[in-house]
């Protein structure tokens, strides 16, 4: 059996492109084609369709794709097992993440962990709730932050509950409020942000028997923020991605109870990797 074949495929798989396979593997293109193409005729079947706008799945390829995944996901496990008998604690953990969480948590979080594990290596992947779920089910990332309570089949470790605050521009007659009710939110234009199907400002008003007047619907908070320092309308944020805030707005509370819970999902705590169960105990423990 040679494992790097098998690599080949699932990287190739993962990427949608021999290049990009070859990249991560530090092979050449025509080395991981070359692979793949050892592994069809050695087991006498097609595994990937050819064409210019890149490979696709063939319908063998689909079938033998999870048992070559769970091949490689143990080849590494094993391999990280070697490498601390030899003192080298070293690995890869590949995490999904939101952008309040990429731009303010992880890089302490990282920073911090590396300390103790030096040779540890990482691949963020930067998506909304819905595809982060999804990259856990398939096996692309390892771990994921979300908004909790997630899917019911992973396992999940809370981390911090997160207030959802009203967001003005400078000097709004609204700022002079001790906390802002939700009802004087609808009566202007409001600056919407919605990561995936999981809408947890909508929540707010749907809870309130209200209906905002969106102008502006996005998943990305730094649009909202500028939005509204523009004064195109006021909006609904996350505390955590008003840390360092480089726009010329104000947060103030709201006047019902308004937060989202943060934790990390996985598929399996058992399975997961040595690196990837140190990290979680950090992050549990920080």
């Amino acid at each position: 059996m040679n494992i790097q074949k098998y690599m080949a495929f699932v990287k190739a798989v993962e990427y949608g492109s021999f290049t990009k396979a070859a990249e991560i593997l530090n092979y050449s293109q025509s080395g991981i084609s070359r692979m793949i193409h050892d592994l069809e005729t050695d087991w006498k079947v097609v595994l990937l369709e050819r064409r210019k706008s890149g490979i696709k799945l063939t319908s063998d390829g689909t079938k033998l794709l999870p048992y070559i995944q769970k091949i490689c996901a143990e080849y590494e496990k094993l391999q990280m097992e070697v490498d601390e008998l030899n003192g080298l604690q070293s690995g890869l953990i590949r995490i999904g993440t939101f952008s309040s969480v990429a731009t303010h948590w992880l890089p302490n979080i990282i920073r911090e962990f590396q300390r103790a594990y030096p040779n540890i290596d990482y691949e963020l992947l930067l998506g909304d709730y819905t595809e982060i779920e999804q990259w856990i089910s398939d096996g692309r990332v390892d771990c994921g932050f979300l908004r909790l309570p997630t899917c019911s089949d992973f396992e999940t470790i809370f981390l911090e509950q997160d207030r959802l605050l009203a967001i003005l521009p400078e000097n709004h007659a609204l700022q002079s409020l001790e906390k802002i009710p939700v009802t004087a939110l609808c009566s202007e234009p409001f600056m919407l942000l919605e990561k995936g199907e999981k809408a947890e400002i909508s929540e707010i008003f749907e809870r309130c028997g209200l209906t905002p007047n969106v102008h502006f619907t996005t998943w990305d908070d730094y649009a909202i923020m500028s939005m509204v320092e523009s004064g195109l309308g006021i909006s609904i944020l996350p505390e955590l991605i008003l840390r360092r805030v480089p726009y010329r707005i104000a947060a103030k509370e709201l006047d019902v109870p308004a937060y989202r819970k943060i934790g990390i999902a996985l598929r399996s705590k058992k399975n997961a990797s040595p690196a990837v169960k140190r990290f979680l105990e950090y992050l549990q423990y920080r």
